[in-house]
């Protein structure tokens, strides 16, 4: 398998010409209104790239994960923001794998042609985090519809989206054998009564959002899949997840890398380029051979997740790696250009912003580790 530049090269050339159009100046105008780049993320969903992985039976570009991957790197690698937008690109997998036929048929062909935007998930609560097993919304069967009631958090994108998938518990935490059973996920349209949408203000402009669920009605024909198996479906779509958001951090690496090896070029301080100076070139050299080694295994996971095979070890390292290398990176291009990378003009301090949500979100590196640990090591599960 070929890695970089030479991994799709034709598709790379065209999402990067296409988001050449949106430069840093568009980046940095979007950050200081708290905007969302409609135009940008329009782009990309009339261009066919947001519908990669929806196969082409119903309207999408039918490309593969890899594929996926380079459209997603390429957006960060640009020096664009791909959270304001990768969550179309993978939530509607769980109606993908799991939707009935008629779901799909209704859904995904004018989710491909940007008709409609699937790009929310209300699965974090307030009082759960990371153990989604404790979340309190539930939904209770009447008739032909489901009523919900709770509370949501971190529910990105739901602004710019038109329809949420919802995980609910349908059967009580304590009449189940296992606590991951007896959830489920419905699909919801995001404007529907009993919707309270409170955004929530964060260091990078990311439109995330609490929601106040209040006696919301769903039709019994928009639950995704079997009642009660909500969270296996939720786990079965992380993998993707994880890789595409490790592309990105692929992405962004590149970008500090790039960023500051030109500076270390151009800066002259002491009658010589700053990046003559071995204390200036280690940090750029470590930082970039840290990004290709952790791109190696986002390719690999990658390949495992096409190839039907368990990936779920790989995903998480691939995840774990990317973030770590895209954060050193960050911080050494920071540093580079000392008082000016603190300047907004660079466009440093903003990417260096985004690119630290990933040691958080979308599963912070301390439970990737823990998983690794007990799952992969076979050491005593720690939590």
């Amino acid at each position: 398998m070929s890695f970089g530049r030479e991994n799709h090269p034709e598709l790379r050339d065209a999402v990067r010409a296409l988001c050449a159009q949106f430069d840093s100046a568009y980046w940095q105008g979007i950050d200081e209104k708290r905007a969302y780049p409609e135009k940008f993320v329009d782009a990309l969903t009339k261009a066919g790239w947001m519908s990669a992985l929806i196969p082409e039976e119903y309207g999408g570009s039918g490309l593969s994960l890899t594929a996926a991957t380079v459209i997603m790197e390429e957006v960060t690698r640009s020096g664009g923001n791909a959270g304001c937008c990768h969550g179309q690109m993978y939530n509607m997998n769980t109606l993908l794998r799991h939707g009935s036929e008629a779901q799909k048929r209704k859904y995904l062909p004018k989710i491909a042609a940007g008709e409609l935007r699937l790009q929310a998930m209300g699965v974090t609560e307030p009082g759960a985090g990371t153990d989604t097993t404790k979340i309190k919304t539930v939904a209770v069967r009447k008739g032909d519809r489901y009523v919900v009631n709770g509370q949501k958090v971190w529910t990105s994108r739901l602004q710019h989206s038109e329809l949420m998938i919802l995980l609910a518990r349908t059967t009580p935490l304590n009449e189940v054998k296992r606590k991951s059973e007896g959830m489920s996920i419905f699909l919801v349209e995001a404007k529907s009564k009993g919707l309270d949408v409170r955004p929530i203000r964060n260091m990078v402009n990311h439109e995330t959002n609490q929601v106040f669920i209040d006696n919301l009605e769903i039709p019994a024909e928009n639950l995704i899949g079997e009642e009660g198996k909500g969270f296996r479906y939720i786990l079965d779509g992380l993998n993707a997840e994880r890789i595409l958001i490790a592309a990105e951090c692929i992405g962004d690496g590149y970008w500090f890398t790039e960023k500051a090896t030109k500076y270390a070029n151009e800066r002259v301080v002491f009658d010589r380029p700053i990046g003559q100076n071995q204390g200036v070139q280690f940090p750029i050299a470590r930082a970039y051979a840290q990004m290709r080694a952790a791109e190696l295994m986002v390719g690999a996971a990658a390949a495992l997740y096409e190839a039907g095979r368990e990936c779920g070890a790989e995903a998480n390292m691939a995840k774990l790696l990317a973030a770590d290398a895209s954060w050193a990176a960050a911080d050494m291009c920071l540093q580079t250009h000392g008082g000016f990378g603190f300047a907004e003009e660079f466009d440093v301090e903003r990417k260096f912003r985004e690119t630290r949500l990933y040691q958080t979100a979308p599963i912070s590196t301390n439970l990737i580790l823990s998983y690794l640990a007990e799952h992969v090591l076979g050491l005593p599960r720690s939590y």
